[in-house]
Parts: C-alpha cells; sequence; structure tokens
C-alpha cells in the first residue's frame, strides 16, 4: 500500500492538499494523515489523474519501423496517458479471436500503460463483412475499422445492428473517397488552392458521417464519430444528439490549435485536414458546448524518410502523445485563460474513461490507481528529437510550453520519471 503526500491533487471538489491511498487496484482513499508502507512525496507538483487517449496507432504488429507497443506506451507514460486505445490498422488485423488473442498477448508483454485494443469492424477493413463481434466481445468491446470509411451502406447497418445486439462501441472514421481526388493532401480552401494543392472537401467527413448519425439514431446502437474537422460535422452531431442517438465524438488537439493557413509541408499533412478558423472556432466552441465530448489526439507515427517527401506522396498524420497536454493546457489554460484546468482534465481523462467504460481518468476511491505529476509553472520548448516515440513527425517542433509531465504512475507504479 502506498500513500501519495504533499501534492496539489485534482479531486471532484477541485484542487485540494491531501493524501492518496491506493495499492496496485485501486485508490483505496483520500483524505488527510494517510497512512502507508510507501510514501511518494509529490511536493511542489499537481497530482492529475491518467490522461485517457482513445485514438492510439502504435503500428505493432507489421509496422515496427514507425513505432512499436513499447516505444508507442512509453510515449504515452511521457505525456502523461495511462490508459490508451489501440487502433486496430496493424498487420495482421485483429478482426477474428484467434488474431486477437495474439495481439492482446503482445500487448501484454510490452505495454507499459493500460492499453485496450480495438477490433476491425469489418474483415481486413475491406468495408465488406462485419467481423463476429459476438465472439470478439469476449476480447474486446471496441470496433473501429480507422484509417478508411465503410462506403457501403447495408455493412454500416448490419455493423450497428450487430454492435446494438452486442452492446458494444463502434468507433468510424467517416470518409467518403469519391470526394477526394488523387493527389489530394490539404483541406479545400482558397488558401490551399492558391498554394497549388489539391485540396479534401469537408463534405468527404461530413456526408458519410450524417449517414452513420441517421443510421445510429434508428437503430440505438453506441456510436462514436473519431478526430471531427468540421463545421458540418459539428452541425450534424448537434442535431443527431438532440434526437437522442447514443453518440460521442472527438476532437484532436491539432485541429483546435491549427489552420490551413498554417500549413507549411508535410509534418502539418494530417487527415482528416487542418480546416479554416471558421471551423477551428466551431471545434472548440462544440468541445465547450458539449457537442463535441472530449479530446482523442490520433497519435500516427511515420518514420522522418517516409515524411520527407513532397506533399502529395508523404503519407498523413503526426504523433501528439508527448505534446497534447502542454500544448493545450498552455494555449487555452494559461495563455487565453479560456478553460480551466479541471475542464481540460475532463476532456483528457474523465469523459474519455466514462464513455469507454473503463474505471479511470479521476481520483476518486474506487478507480484506477493512475496518476501524473505535472509542474504547471515548468516552461520549456519542444524538442521532436527528444521524443521516446520513434515518430519524430510533429509540426509543434520548437514550440514554447509551459506545463511539464514529471511523472507517470500506472497501477500503482512509476512507468515515468523525468
Amino acid at each position: 500500500m502506498k500513500v501519495i503526500k504533499n501534492g496539489n491533487v485534482l479531486t471532484e471538489k477541485g484542487l485540494q492538499k491531501v493524501d492518496i491511498q491506493f495499492d496496485e487496484k485501486q485508490i483505496l482513499a483520500i483524505g488527510k494523515n494517510l497512512e502507508a508502507d510507501e510514501i511518494i512525496d509529490a511536493h511542489g507538483l499537481t497530482v492529475l489523474p491518467g490522461l485517457v487517449d482513445v485514438h492510439v496507432h502504435l503500428r505493432q504488429p507489421g509496422r515496427e519501423q514507425k513505432e512499436t507497443i513499447h516505444t508507442g506506451t512509453m510515449a504515452a507514460a511521457h505525456g502523461g496517458f495511462t490508459s490508451i486505445f489501440a487502433m486496430p490498422n496493424v498487420i495482421p488485423f485483429p478482426d477474428d479471436v484467434p488474431t486477437m488473442q495474439d495481439y492482446l498477448a503482445l500487448i501484454q508483454k510490452e505495454a507499459v500503460v493500460r492499453t485496450f485494443p480495438y477490433a476491425t469492424i469489418t474483415t481486413k477493413e475491406a468495408g465488406k463483412a462485419v467481423v463476429p463481434m459476438h465472439a470478439l466481445k469476449t476480447y474486446t468491446h471496441w470496433f473501429s475499422d480507422d484509417g478508411v470509411g465503410i462506403d457501403d451502406d447495408a455493412v454500416m447497418k448490419e455493423a450497428m445492428e450487430t454492435a446494438k445486439k452486442e452492446d458494444v462501441l463502434i468507433a468510424m472514421h467517416t470518409e467518403d473517397m469519391a470526394y477526394r481526388k488523387p493527389g489530394a493532401c490539404v483541406h479545400d480552401s482558397a488558401i490551399n488552392r492558391k498554394r497549388g494543392y489539391i485540396g479534401i472537401p469537408s463534405a468527404c467527413e461530413a456526408e458519410p458521417l450524417k449517414r452513420d448519425l441517421d443510421l445510429a439514431v434508428s437503430i440505438g446502437n453506441r456510436y462514436h464519430a473519431c478526430h471531427i474537422s468540421c463545421i458540418e460535422s459539428v452541425q450534424y452531431l448537434q442535431e443527431a444528439k438532440a434526437a437522442g442517438g447514443d453518440i460521442s465524438a472527438e476532437v484532436t488537439a491539432h485541429h483546435l490549435l491549427l489552420e490551413d493557413k498554417d500549413v507549411q509541408g508535410p509534418m502539418w499533412k494530417m487527415n482528416p485536414p487542418l480546416r479554416t478558423h471558421a471551423d477551428r472556432m466551431a471545434l472548440i466552441e462544440g468541445l465547450e458546448k458539449g457537442t463535441l465530448d472530449f479530446i482523442a489526439n490520433d497519435h500516427a507515427p511515420h518514420t522522418l524518410a517516409e515524411k520527407d517527401q513532397s506533399m502529395e506522396k508523404a503519407p498523413f498524420g503526426i504523433v501528439s502523445l508527448e505534446t497534447s497536454f502542454p500544448l493545450l493546457y498552455s494555449e487555452f489554460v494559461v495563455n487565453e485563460k479560456r478553460w480551466t484546468l479541471a475542464q481540460l482534465v475532463d476532456w483528457m481523462a474523465t469523459k474519455p474513461a466514462q464513455r469507454f467504460g473503463i474505471p479511470a481518468g479521476e481520483i476518486k476511491v474506487g478507480k484506477y490507481p493512475d496518476f501524473v505529476f505535472v509542474d504547471l509553472d515548468a516552461t520549456y520548448t519542444i524538442d521532436a528529437s527528444s521524443f521516446v516515440s520513434k515518430g519524430k513527425n510533429t509540426p509543434f517542433d520548437g514550440w514554447q510550453v509551459q506545463g511539464k509531465i514529471c511523472q507517470t504512475i500506472v497501477g500503482g507504479q512509476t512507468v515515468w520519471k523525468g
């Protein structure tokens, strides 16, 4: 049994000078003068619940040159994340029971934070045959074909009906390739057309999302929309929630911070792309109003050689696990004073944990004993070369930020200490 002492602890009652008593399974007590076999001193630091990211690409198995389960989960710990959800576009796809069993065994061996794998929605993410959800739900309650959309309306309807029957959650990457021309690499806007880029219109995301939301409202299944990026999607989500759908949606740090005008090269290339100022403001306001439920960062590592190509040829995606908390804390809590620390933690820990059904994201008795110690006053420069992740592909290299992760505890054990 251990106790954290002398820290400024973010509890449901706000920041308090209290002790936290825990073992390897759960938080046991929160109060004053708690006893333990081991004391962890958090003097001068703020103690937050471990952060939760439901959208992480670990690349292993199949693309270990980009990332491994070990390096990706160490990067998560470095960034203050203690629970992550691993997207299923790995090789082989976790689309049947034997493959999922092997995948879970690999995660158990290599991961240093809690890692929950998605299964795919369709076999090999081909969009044609729904996976055996009933058999797979013994091992996972979350299904996604992230990286591709499902074009066939009948397949999407079958997937949602099966998810409703099996009481599992579907997380959708909505993208209709009919809207995306060859070589498209950025948002379809005047500024990008002037640069000579082929653009991706908002309808590429919003129109298949509208189809999905109509189905989800009708069927009543649990539906989660990944990496929302445009005004139209926010509007469709608002309407679907008002109609009573069991629906949630995420937004990334980069879509909250950057716009089409900021694009300088392949490090700014992600899918969905950075859109206009109006889109960005709609995302911020959608998060604040609850139309968007929480933040999830789509950590997408690539090698520098892959990114060191033309905009048209470079892969989509940036890394985010080691930068999202300090970036958002600096911009919205310290600089703009638009959000409180408690709001940011709610969106980065509490709400994703609640939606995805894990006992995390809060410092409360009975929750996971997962914590992150932060020096909220410390300032530093983001240095991509120092990332624990194999991926160094970020547009935020050289940014000045405030809020340094000093220690991360998972299951009562320190897994990162800076």
